[in-house]
């Protein structure tokens, strides 16, 4: 679905899973929004995976897109499941996400279809937010609400 890890994404596999997770942020609940401590941005970005353990980053690199990011986590679509609980080393693609290489735990991960599974992480440190992310959040129309997360 996305493409091996070690070529460029395939954008028309992108976009179909960024559709798949503003899908599924369309179907959370209000009051979870509601309980969200910062906003969160849509952002179509390829998002490398790695353990954050060195003696086992060699043995999984997974590529991915991500649907959202806030200062203390994203969202993002594998092609398999990631584990609850492990941390992990994140990249992003920094033509869309200029952010350093930074780790997260992974606190939750479902199955969204046979290759397609949504995973959240949560940052160990809040992350400032770069400038075209920002702009994207304040061009957005005043009726468009932005979800907190």
């Amino acid at each position: 679905m996305f493409g091996e890890s070690d070529t460029p994404a395939d954008y028309h596999g992108l976009d179909e899973a960024f559709d798949l997770l503003q899908e599924l942020e369309r179907n959370t609940s209000d009051q979870i929004r509601r309980q969200r401590a910062y906003f969160r941005v849509a952002v179509k970005s390829t998002i490398i995976l790695r353990p954050a353990n060195a003696s086992e980053r060699p043995k999984l690199q997974l590529q991915g897109v991500t649907g959202d990011i806030s200062e203390e986590g994203c969202k993002a679509l594998f092609p398999v499941p990631v584990g609850v609980g492990d941390v992990y080393q994140l990249e992003f693609d920094r033509d869309m996400l200029p952010l350093p290489s930074m780790y997260a735990r992974c606190l939750r991960c479902r199955l969204l279809r046979e290759d397609a599974f949504e995973a959240g992480f949560s940052f160990f440190a809040p992350i400032s937010l770069p400038e075209n992310v920002l702009m994207q959040l304040s061009a957005a129309s005043p009726d468009v609400r932005q979800d907190e997360s």
